[in-house]
């Protein structure tokens, strides 16, 4: 189960945002037992790229063996 503060990755890409399917962020809010997640997403320096309200299909956990890849945003 996702809880607050974990890593979680995004599944689809929300280009109005600026964020793509496989970027991680950390959840700050779950709502009703998980239907639904506030996720912070951020630079790998710390900066808030996006706030964003989620339902549970839209993130799922983070896996073992899986690795972080950069890309630049807008």
């Amino acid at each position: 189960m996702i809880e607050e503060l974990d890593a979680v990755v995004l599944t689809r890409d929300l280009p109005k945002e600026q964020l793509a399917a496989g970027d991680v962020g950390t959840v700050v809010l779950v709502h009703g037992g998980g239907a639904g997640y506030e996720v912070e997403f951020t630079t790998l320096t710390g900066d808030t790229v996006a706030v964003v309200t989620l339902d549970a299909s839209s993130v799922r956990a983070v896996e073992g063996r899986e690795i972080a890849h950069v890309r630049a945003v807008g």
